[in-house]
């Protein structure tokens, strides 16, 4: 049985951003969980489908491996994902996904926050993206301020405890006949407030740095690949993890070659003798020059196959070819002389019409038959 598109489980669109993606899995989930439908295996598909999905679109790198390659591009990595979830209670999907709203229980990671993503755009030449490089990049960050180690505070001082909530970082609310916890608003969640700040930081904890990173560019890299770098995106709040940085190819427009997939493709220009009675050129690839056969009577358009001579793609696969796409060049600036020389070329091969441009006499023909099927 085939899988259900991920997006279409959700109720989301391809584009939907990431907090609609986890708000849709909120309500799958509030509404499927085996421990809300006990005995229902149809709640229960649907609950394990639910997280399925939800498991991958809310991964950046899975989501961008489905959106390219569909349910193949996660396969071993996405399928079965919602078995982690459909064994947990549904307490543990409460707190997993909708504790950002309430609260975490228990107290775990009380007022940390885990740093933004960062995203870089890196331009690569298409000789750099086809053999691997490693580039080094400058990027601006929010790093822990090494004066205060992160805490905000001045050095030889410390927060003090938050008196709104007595250090617990969450405050209980009355709603109706429910009572909810829910983040202090006045130390956001740390449970302590900063009364004597850092001169360096002005009390968040964290300054802008710019900082020199190494990057490895995998061989066969094209644009629109991402290349993740975990923990090198903005530090965390209050002592929490960093986030990643998503290094974005584009590959720069190559003078010669342009690629499609594993294949690369260039124009080469012949002259009309060399068209008409065959000869062997040299022409580029990325490794080197190699020669290429011409043969008798080879017209515009010719396409020739260099086998290898592509790219091998960096999710794996067989290296492409190199095509060749022969144009047959006009000849400029003439003399009175070559001009005179092609007149009595042009006059020795009127005469044969068909049987020296087939191509032509077959238009002509095409032409004279569509006018005389107007008028007739």
């Amino acid at each position: 049985m085939s899988k259900r598109d991920y997006y279409e489980v959700l109720g989301v669109s391809r584009d939907a951003a990431d907090g609609d993606i986890k708000k849709a899995y909120r309500r799958l989930a509030m509404k499927f969980h085996p421990d809300r439908n006990p005995d229902d295996d149809t709640a229960t598909e649907r609950f394990r489908e639910a997280s399925e999905a939800y498991e991958v679109l809310s991964d950046p790198q899975k989501r961008q491996a489905y959106d390219q390659f569909g349910h193949a591009g996660v396969d071993g990595s996405g399928a079965g994902m919602g078995a982690g979830f459909a064994g947990g209670s549904f307490s543990d999907i409460f707190s997993d996904v909708f504790g950002d709203i309430f609260g975490a229980a228990g107290g775990r990671g009380r007022g940390v926050g885990r740093g933004a993503d960062l995203r870089y755009g890196l331009e690569l030449d298409l000789e750099q993206a086809v053999r691997g490089d490693s580039v080094d990049i400058k990027i601006p960050v929010l790093s822990a301020c090494e004066t205060c180690d992160g805490s905000g505070a001045k050095p030889g001082t410390s927060p003090s405890t938050c008196p709104d909530c007595s250090g617990a970082g969450q405050i209980r609310v009355a709603q109706g006949f429910f009572s909810l916890q829910q983040t202090c608003p006045r130390c956001r969640g740390a449970g302590q407030i900063v009364t004597d700040p850092c001169g360096k930081c002005g009390g968040r904890g964290r300054v802008e740095k710019r900082k020199t990173l190494n990057v490895r560019i995998p061989a066969g890299v094209d644009t629109g690949d991402r290349i993740r770098l975990a923990g090198e995106g903005e530090a965390g709040m209050n002592g929490g993890p960093p986030g990643d940085l998503y290094v974005q190819i584009e590959v720069r427009e190559h003078p010669i070659f342009t690629r499609d997939g594993r294949h690369l493709y260039c124009e080469v220009p012949i002259d009309f003798v060399h068209a008409a009675l065959g000869g062997e050129l040299e022409v580029p690839t990325l490794d080197g020059r190699v020669k290429l056969k011409i043969p008798p009577e080879t017209q515009t358009g010719k396409l020739f196959r260099l086998r290898g001579k592509g790219v091998t793609p960096v999710r794996g696969g067989g290296q492409g070819d190199l095509l060749c796409r022969v144009v047959v060049e006009t000849p400029v600036n003439l003399n009175d002389k070559q001009k005179d020389l092609l007149r009595q070329f042009q006059a020795s091969v009127s005469d044969g019409g068909e049987k020296h441009s087939p191509k032509g006499s077959s238009w002509f023909k095409g032409v004279k038959d569509f006018f005389d099927g107007l008028t007739g």
